[in-house]
């Protein structure tokens, strides 16, 4: 069984945007890439083992086992070494994107405090749009009673459209809460 999401994109949002956008060819019209999650932690540097909590967390709100990021360079002021562990990734792709970003929109968001919206100023202007959530609370599948130490994460959204106005139209279609007038 397809993603509900994206069961909804090829009935419904894929001939909205096209025809919002003023597009001629249905293959021009833009669609979800890939879904970037990625949970830094500069406190591994001193104590690797803080590490495993953070994976666990990520493999469980992503659905799959996160690739651990490494130092690319040493900095001494951050007493960090070329190839230390600093963080974690997921690359999600095909149905579990798709069912990623349901959850995302539709339980983890409404699930922050005080939430107005998020920002729509948050695209690179080649039509992807990254978001910054403070903790990983707000997922239904971490156990509040486990976590130790709340660690923010970002997600990033990867669209085939070419520019931000397009990724904008496709990602307000999938029910993105963009903020009201900012």
């Amino acid at each position: 069984m397809a993603a509900r999401l994206k069961a909804k994109y090829i009935s419904e949002i894929k001939a909205a945007v096209q025809k919002e956008l003023g597009l001629e060819n249905v293959m021009q019209v833009p669609k979800l890439e890939k879904i970037v999650i990625n949970m830094g932690l500069g406190e591994a540097t001193q104590n690797s083992k803080m590490l495993d909590p953070l994976v666990a967390d990520l493999a469980s709100i992503a659905g799959q086992k996160p690739v651990i990021t490494k130092a690319k360079k040493s900095i001494a002021a951050f007493k960090l070494r070329e190839g230390m562990p600093i963080g974690a990734m997921v690359t999600l792709r095909g149905d579990t994107m798709y069912e990623f970003l349901d959850r995302l929109i539709a339980v983890a968001l409404p699930r922050v405090r005080d939430f107005r919206g998020v920002s729509s100023k948050s695209f690179d202007g080649r039509g992807n749009y990254t978001l910054g959530l403070r903790d990983q609370l707000i997922f239904a599948e971490i156990d509040y009673a486990k976590v130790d130490k709340t660690k923010g994460m970002n997600v990033t959204i990867v669209t085939s459209a070419k520019d931000d106005n397009g990724a904008r139209t496709l990602l307000k279609a999938f029910g993105m809460p963009f903020r009201q007038g900012a």
